[in-house]
């Protein structure tokens, strides 16, 4: 019993080691992620916000053509990461899709990134399938969310928001709505 005490004890010490800070951004100038009591929707303000490493990769839709975040600097960016063998993915695609057709003209632009989808064409199917408009970064490897440090790489779907500036003001790890971000992209986007 001692022994099944201390386990537990020097358990919690590592565990409280190593979520010292408040938030994802407690550790410096670059984003690292930390889910602060377990949220499931997460937002920084202000000098919380910190820049979102470099996500670039091929475009799902256009062979042969790099997509990167940083071409959509100076517009909010929904990043999206997703598969098209995530069941709730389905659900959400058109929710993006309706936010992506209602906002565009503000200066908001939906991005996917597909992971773990190692044939391209079923994505491809998805999405034509859907007749999504926005377009999605193929990251089979999943190189680009590994840049992401601490990110929960099963978090599948979840969505990081980015103000104008590319840093990175709230997460969602679950499906959304398109209701459940307008506010926040409008608000981002009217800064």
């Amino acid at each position: 019993m001692r022994r099944v005490l201390a386990a537990v004890l020097a358990a919690a010490f590592v565990l409280t080691g190593c979520s010292t800070g408040d938030d994802a951004v407690s550790q410096g100038s670059n984003f690292q992620f930390v889910a602060p009591g377990g949220k499931t929707d997460i937002f920084y303000e202000g000098a919380d916000r910190q820049p979102i490493p470099e996500m670039s990769g091929d475009d799902l839709m256009n062979e042969g053509k790099t997509i990167s975040v940083a071409d959509y600097a100076g517009k909010v960016v929904v990043l999206n990461i997703w598969g098209q063998w995530c069941a709730p993915c389905r659900t959400e695609a058109p929710e993006l899709e309706k936010l992506h057709t209602r906002t565009r003209a503000q200066g908001v632009q939906v991005l996917g990134l597909d992971v773990r989808d190692d044939d391209r064409s079923a994505p491809q199917d998805f999405v034509r399938n859907r007749q999504l408009t926005y377009p999605s970064i193929y990251d089979a490897p999943g190189r680009s969310l590994l840049k992401l440090s601490g990110y929960p790489r099963n978090a599948v779907p979840s969505t990081i928001i980015l103000d104008k500036q590319q840093r990175v003001a709230a997460v969602y790890l679950r499906s959304i709505l398109a209701a459940d971000v307008l506010p926040v992209v409008q608000r981002l986007a009217a800064e």
